[in-house]
């Protein structure tokens, strides 16, 4: 296996037998994830240069970390540091699968404005509300990564580690105006591709504090509250009649299959379903509609008579 994960290529990290696979999933400058999951033997004692922050999805992991061995239940999360000796591998007979990022020590002092790099004793950990935006990282690994989704991802992998390490910085004030301008800039721009220097410009604070102000005043990131707008006109688009890869398209999504992915978390059903329920609707409202001419006004006041 390679030394450094965030230094191999998507060849030779993708390999795959009966029980064994990995996967490396949609990144960033500075930001990788990667999915795998092992029934036998998986990493030998190796380092990273950067922070491996993940979560165990099933099976039991193990691994040796700081002279002891350490043990991962789904749903708990680890935290690797930097150049830190560690190994891998299940703990069961039944395998493991788990999900992690690695991230650039210099994206998270970025995002930490300075401040030193925190360092958490434990490297296992349970999921708590401080982790939400990290755990949020891992759910997806195709998602793809633009400038703005990339700083909400370091600004919550920079609180994470943080809060593992028993430290936070003070909430402070909001800039209210300046979040303000920023959501009303995505609402006006959502199926365009805004970069973070835009919002910078137009907020007057650098983006990790935008990612932070923005989710504090209004609960979601400035990439889920541009997503969700996108949603919205895509569902209006698809009601409409348009095609659901032109609508896909239109509304800023990667592709279809993005689109499908996203509107069915949002709404509960896919875009072809809510095309044919919206169409189907429009067929029934065009049938109700009142005949024009004198058969209406003949069967007017008849109806009128009878009520």
């Amino acid at each position: 296996m390679p030394e450094t994960l965030t230094r191999a290529d998507a060849g030779r990290l993708e390999r795959s037998c009966a029980r064994d696979a990995i996967r490396v999933g949609a990144g960033a400058p500075g930001i990788e994830r990667v999915e795998a999951r092992f029934a036998g033997p998986a990493f030998s004692l190796h380092r990273h240069d950067t922070y491996a922050l993940g979560i165990t999805t099933s099976g039991v992991q193990q691994f040796r970390y700081r002279g002891a061995r350490r043990i991962c239940l789904p749903g708990q999360l680890h935290f690797l540091h930097p150049d830190e000796l560690h190994d891998g591998g299940p703990a069961t007979p039944a395998g493991f699968r788990y999900r992690i990022a690695y991230v650039e020590p210099a994206i998270v002092q970025a995002a930490l404005g300075g401040r030193p790099l925190p360092f958490a004793a434990e490297p296992v950990l349970d999921p708590a509300p401080a982790t939400a935006g990290l755990v949020a990282l891992l759910e997806d690994m195709d998602e793809p990564l633009d400038e703005l989704a990339a700083a909400a991802a370091a600004t919550a992998v920079a609180d994470a580690l943080e809060a593992a390490a028993g430290r936070s910085e003070a909430a402070g004030a909001v800039d209210t105006a300046a979040v303000a301008a920023v959501r009303e800039h995505l609402a006006a721009h959502s199926g365009g591709d805004t970069r973070a220097a835009d919002l910078e410009r137009i907020a007057g604070i650098d983006r990790w504090a935008i990612a932070r102000q923005f989710r504090r005043a209004f609960g979601t990131s400035p990439d889920r509250y541009r997503r969700m707008r996108r949603l919205a006109l895509a569902r209006d688009a698809i009601a409409a009649g348009g095609s659901l890869a032109a609508v896909a398209a239109e509304t800023g999504f990667a592709d279809q299959s993005h689109m499908t992915r996203h509107f069915t978390r949002a709404y509960g059903l896919t875009p072809g379903r809510w095309a044919a329920l919206t169409v189907a609707g429009v067929g029934r409202a065009a049938a109700r509609r009142p005949p024009e001419g004198g058969e209406w006004e003949r069967r007017g006041p008849k109806r009128l008579q009878g009520s």
